[in-house]
């Protein structure tokens, strides 16, 4: 899988790539840069991911394989190169770091519950080889315990979360990490490493998906707080670049405290989910509120497939979920619309829907995703409350009154094509109120 290296004479250290397709501003690279090491960096195609997607032209691939031949020919403008590989990165980087006689492996914190485990595994590998395993704080801006009430308990509730949050915020806190005074400690190329296809990978290219450009839309976020909620106003569509790093959360911060507090507002709320499945790792799997548990969800196919296709017959639903499919995105006020309908609506189970979007969303992130649905089927921390059934149709006039989102995604709306609404609303309403009532006040 790799080629036999010599070991260098000099000391080495290895800097992993994995959230933070970026060399400026990265707090692991930096970390690597002033160890006094030369560093090799190296980016590794998981194989435990990538066997679980079943679309072999998904597009977060391709985004990312952009972004890495982009990357990889940056560090080689620099005299340096990137190593990319494929496979299990434990397997990879104990390997790696023994042939290249690293003193340590850096990389960036990650919080979710599996990536916890792997680099726990990688951290008790490198130490039989007395080999450190640093990791450094990046794609947010306060993590793990920094955020805590008064007894050092997590907040679990965001409002006063982010009082703090805010209350601790210095420029220190969003200060970029200068990793370009360093970059003569780069380990000079040797033979420039030939980048395996995404074919060689199994996949292929996505052709259809247009990526957004990393561009910061100043009057787009100047305006956030007045147009956010309306699908048919272009949104800043940073969260992909957010998601994978090639932006840095410190650069979106600094932007934000001069454009929209609304805006920080959002960038918080992505902290607080961090912090969360790093306290409640089982929150993944299970209810934040334990007693929801013990709703009696539905259990009908064909609800959930006209879900996923967007044939409903509630436009606005509908129209969300088309954009989703042909995109893999969708505006942040439609999702509170489609994860709504699927938990209350239809009465199927929030991880369904939570699936789904893990399947489509570009700038899919666990924390985010499992907080968000949480959130609308009432069962997450600071959750809506249960009987908060947001009505489609009302959501539909108050947001995109003149039909043009709507239309833009149902050709066929207003026509015999468009079918009827496959479950009324005030029997939803009632049904689930009633069943979450009979699951809430039962006795454990």
């Amino acid at each position: 899988m790799m080629e036999n290296k010599k070991i260098p004479s000099n000391k080495t250290s290895l800097f992993w790539h994995r959230r933070d397709l970026r060399i400026e501003d990265n707090a692991g690279l930096f970390k690597a840069l002033n160890s006094g090491n030369k560093v090799q960096s190296v980016f590794i195609f998981d194989t435990q991911i990538l066997s679980l997607l079943t679309n072999k032209e998904d597009a977060r691939i391709t985004f990312i394989y952009r972004e890495i031949s982009r990357l990889k020919a940056e560090y080689q403008s620099l005299g340096a190169d990137l190593l990319v590989l494929y496979g299990d990165p434990i397997e990879i980087i104990t390997q790696l770091a023994l042939e290249l006689g690293a003193e340590t492996v850096f990389t960036n914190r990650d919080y979710e519950p599996k990536a916890v485990l792997r680099d726990t595994r990688i951290n008790e590998l490198l130490a039989n080889h007395k080999i450190k395993f640093i990791g450094a704080k990046d794609h947010v801006i306060f993590e793990k315990e920094e955020i805590t009430k008064g007894d050092g308990l997590p907040y679990t509730i965001y409002t006063p979360y982010a009082n703090k949050w805010r209350e601790k915020l210095t420029s220190a806190s969003y200060s970029s990490f200068p990793t370009e005074g360093n970059f003569h400690q780069l380990l000079p190329i040797q033979s420039p490493q030939q980048l395996l296809s995404i074919e060689e990978m199994g996949f292929k290219v996505n052709k259809i998906i247009d990526f957004p450009p990393l561009t910061i839309p100043s009057e787009i976020l100047h305006n956030y707080h007045e147009t956010r909620d309306f699908p048919t106003i272009r949104t800043s569509k940073l969260s992909i670049h957010l998601r994978f790093g090639t932006i840095s959360i410190r650069q979106l911060v600094q932007v934000a405290l001069l454009k929209n507090q609304v805006f920080l507002n959002e960038l918080i709320w992505r902290d607080f989910y961090q912090m969360i499945i790093h306290h409640f790792p089982q929150s993944v799997d299970m209810a934040f509120k334990a007693k929801y548990e013990r709703i009696e969800w539905e259990h009908n196919e064909l609800h959930f497939k006209a879900w996923c296709e967007g044939k409903t017959g509630y436009p606005l639903v509908d129209a969300g979920m088309r954009e989703l499919n042909n995109t893999g995105f969708m505006h942040n006020r439609v999702r509170m619309v489609v994860a709504s309908f699927l938990c209350k609506h239809l009465l199927l189970d929030w991880k369904w829907g939570a699936a789904y979007f893990a399947e489509k969303l570009l700038d899919y992130e666990e924390a985010s995703n499992i907080g968000g649905w949480q959130w609308a089927a009432g069962c997450g921390c600071d959750a809506a409350p249960y009987f908060r059934v947001f009505n489609p149709t009302l959501q539909q006039q108050k947001f995109d009154p003149k039909l043009e989102y709507i239309k833009k995604w149902i050709p066929e709306y207003d026509t015999l094509s468009y079918p009827e609404p496959i479950i009324e609303h005030t029997f939803a309403r009632d049904r689930v109120i009633n069943r979450y009532k009979k699951a809430l006040n039962e006795i454990a």
